[in-house]
């Protein structure tokens, strides 16, 4: 009895060894996992195509990337998109989001294929959190007294404010161009929250427009703060990802290159 009790005992430490060290193994890799896909999420006022200078950088260096379509009727609307693309993906994949699209990517981003997530000039509430009301314990962004909203409740900004205050560093053809493109946002979305906060769980890097006229600097220094991001400093307009393009793709590379 005493030999069987004593191997049964060394078969069981042997199989939990073994387990164990099964486990280490699997943990071991799984961070180490290379980022090769990148989703961009873009923000209100803009389509995909304001990451078209983004979008060669990351490219060049062996990166998959897709822009998400976002259709800003709504957060959930937007948020469905976004999984929609997170579900094509064949790997762990880093979240990049712009603007109002941060509010998007935080929500999204407890999907298990989200390595990490990098905000633009970006909204960053936290769950259940009113962001108008957090906005209101900084001074206003000038871009805000442009907002026009049609008689079926589309909301965009008018054309001076546009290449004024949310452009503001482009030069004005450019800046035309981009407002020509500009895709009207759901009134829905004045009106959301997230009920996910990613960022708390999922590590976060960030770029602070430090010329913003459409979110208040402070406020985007704050977010960043709180969420204990990798954070630079860009002297730009809220565009930066149009203005400053090298600066936001290196920012992203840093990120699929980081340890997780």
């Amino acid at each position: 009895m005493k030999l069987n009790a004593f191997v049964f005992a060394g078969i069981a430490c042997g199989a939990l060894f073994g387990t164990a060290l099964s486990l280490a193994k699997d943990q071991s890799v799984a961070p180490s996992a290379p980022i090769k896909n990148v989703v961009l999420v873009h923000g209100l006022f803009a389509d995909g195509s304001s990451w078209q200078k983004v979008i060669p950088l990351l490219q060049t260096k062996g990166l998959r990337v897709t822009a998400v379509q976002n259709p800003t009727t709504s957060l959930q609307a937007d948020v469905a998109a976004v999984k929609r693309v997170l579900a094509q993906q064949d790997g762990p994949t880093l979240l990049v989001a712009h603007s109002y699209g941060g509010m998007v990517i935080s929500q999204a981003g407890d999907d298990p294929k989200v390595a990490g997530l990098v905000y633009v000039a970006a909204r960053a509430p936290d769950a259940g959190e009113d962001y108008s009301a957090l906005t209101k314990k900084f001074p206003p962004a000038p871009a805000s007294a442009g907002l026009q909203w049609s008689d079926d409740g589309y909301g965009k900004l008018s054309e001076q404010t546009f290449i004024n205050d949310f452009a503001g560093d482009l030069p004005k053809s450019e800046a035309e161009t981009y407002y020509a493109v500009q895709q009207p946002m759901g009134r829905a979305i004045t009106m959301a929250k997230t009920t996910v906060a990613a960022w708390r769980d999922k590590p976060t890097w960030y770029v602070v427009s430090t010329e913003d006229r459409t979110i208040n600097s402070d406020l985007e220094r704050f977010m960043a703060n709180r969420m204990h991001a990798h954070t630079i400093e860009v002297k730009a307009s809220h565009i930066v990802l149009i203005s400053h393009p090298t600066e936001v793709a290196d920012l992203i590379l840093e990120a699929t290159n980081a340890q997780k």
